[in-house]
This record gives structure tokens, sequence and C-alpha cells, in this order.
């Protein structure tokens, strides 16, 4: 089975850091640190936290703060977002923030995301072309 796949360079995921940083921006809410997950969200924290002049950026932490801007790589099935969720104190006041959505799924209201994908296609980030090609080879 042959899967579509979307490679994305660098250019671009400057252009959706930024894109994501001016959307973040006009929700007029002050961010004291990041929180991510390490395998998608770690380099897009990184990006935003220099433009959002934020220093800390929490990886993997059983308890996300309550001024915490929660950044991950994409919006896809929703299972991170699921497992984050309780980590909260104040769900209603949490944001999580993307570089892309899956198109033609339900958003929770949480989300700010720069792009839709354009359909199911598998999104290959500069930091994972390697392991995009050994999975790739493996299912060969």
């Amino acid at each position: 089975m042959k899967t579509d796949y979307q490679n994305v360079t660098w250019t671009e995921i400057e252009k959706l850091t930024k894109l994501l940083y001016a959307k973040i921006s006009a929700i007029s809410k002050d961010f004291s640190s990041i929180s991510t997950i390490s395998r998608g969200g770690l380099i897009p924290a990184r990006l935003l936290a220099d433009y959002m002049g934020i220093d800390v950026i929490f990886v993997d932490k059983n308890k996300i703060q309550p001024c915490s801007l929660f950044v991950d790589d994409i919006y896809d099935s929703g299972n991170t977002f699921k497992k984050i969720i309780p980590k909260i104190s104040d769900p209603s006041n949490f944001v999580y923030a993307t570089l892309f959505a899956r198109r033609g799924k339900k958003y929770p209201k949480q989300l700010i995301y720069a792009k839709k994908t354009k359909g199911n296609e598998y999104i290959v980030y500069p930091w994972d072309k390697l392991e995009h090609k050994r999975r790739s080879n493996f299912l060969m």
C-alpha cells in the first residue's frame, strides 16, 4: 500500500512558524513557558519560543503549567491532545498550537494552527526525513 506524503522544507517551516506566531499573538494572551512533546513538537516549540521571547520549554511533563503554550507539529488523530488535556488545570484557558491541522478532523476550541493539510498525506518535516526514509524502506 502506497502512502502519499508531503516533504516540508525549512523555508516553509519558517513561514508557518511566523504565521502561527501571528495567530497566537492575536489572542492577546501572555505565556510564561512553552510545553511540548519531544518527538514532534520540540523543534516547532523552540522556533516559537524565539519569536515569543520565551526562555522556558517543558518537555514531556506530567503537568502543564497554567500559563504555558502547548506546541506540537501537527494536530492529526487528536491522541496527543487527549493525553495532554487531563494534565491541564484549566482546559478552558489552554492553547494548543500546531504547524499543521489534519483536514477533515473536528478541532478542539483550544487549537490554533498555521495551515491545514491537503488531505491524509503524511507530513515529512526536515527533522524527520531520515526516520521517514527508514520507515519507508522497512515497509517495502
